[in-house]
């Protein structure tokens, strides 16, 4: 592996890494009110497409790495969807 293999993987590691906790917090917590809805569907469709740019390119350091924080953002995007705030109250499953 080259210098630039090795900074691009450390980079997609630790940018992947980087959403752990935030998953791991909303998860156990379900409080999603600090995220925004509207950032995370456009990070969420930005980090798809560069899926499809490392595909394309054959890079894998990019394929791997945004496959992981693709399915990290789905989380946290599906939780805001389900426990985020509507009208001021928290959304439980037994309230829609």
């Amino acid at each position: 592996m080259n210098l630039t293999d090795s900074i691009g993987s450390a980079a997609a590691c630790l940018t992947t890494l980087s959403f752990l906790p935030q998953v791991w917090h909303s998860f156990k917590s379900r409080d999603v009110s600090g995220v925004s809805l509207g950032m995370y569907s456009v990070f969420t469709a930005g980090v798809a497409l560069w899926l499809i740019y490392g595909v394309l390119l054959g890079a894998w350091p990019i394929v791997i790495a945004n496959v992981i924080t693709l399915a990290l953002a789905l989380a946290i995007l599906g939780m805001k969807l389900r426990y985020g705030r509507t009208d001021g109250h928290q959304r439980t499953p037994e309230s829609g």
